[in-house]
């Protein structure tokens, strides 16, 4: 092996301009209020697709998630922002919408990997009695989760936690 081995990888690289676009997108993604707010917008028929009327208002995905109309608001701006969602305005009402069918693509994506890789899949009971469907885990518990927990069950029984609060005189 040569000390050069690496110069075909160094050629395929990607450009700076690419990599910080790339770790800002997923940076946008890193927040679960967000993930929330596009797995509703993904799951509207026909999302992502071009010319698409499968919109939802601010009001409608607050009613869906169980937030505020603001802590939605303020998602969306960000989400808009990175061109994640576009909108379109009828009147006074602002509808939401995946911006194409690459943010369908790579919500799937994530969430393939996701599931393979924790084991966690939803139940579908939940979703179909209008409930936040609950994550059901697929593969037994290791040792090592036991050990976390334990530990962590160690700690509170030994008075582990926040200090008490200083009382003024």
């Amino acid at each position: 092996m040569s000390n050069r081995s690496y110069e075909h990888v160094r050629a395929r690289l990607l450009g700076e301009s690419a990599v910080v676009a790339l770790a800002e997108t997923f940076k946008v993604l890193g927040d679960a209020t967000r993930v929330r707010i596009l797995d509703a917008l993904s799951r509207t028929r026909g999302a992502g697709a071009p010319g698409s009327t499968n919109e939802l208002c601010v009001q409608d995905l607050a009613g869906a998630l169980g937030l505020t109309q603001s802590a939605v608001s303020h998602q969306l701006r960000l989400l808009r922002s990175m061109r994640l969602v576009r909108t379109r305005r009828d009147g006074r009402q602002i509808f939401y919408a995946l911006d194409d069918d690459h943010i369908v693509g790579l919500f799937k994506q994530g969430l393939e990997h996701v599931e393979e890789r924790t084991g966690v899949a939803r139940t579908v009971q939940a979703r179909d009695r209008g409930r936040r469907p609950r994550l059901k885990r697929l593969r037994p518990r290791r040792a090592e989760d036991e050990r976390i927990r334990g530990e962590a069950s160690a700690k509170a029984r030994a008075g582990g936690g926040p200090p008490a609060p200083v009382q003024k005189r």
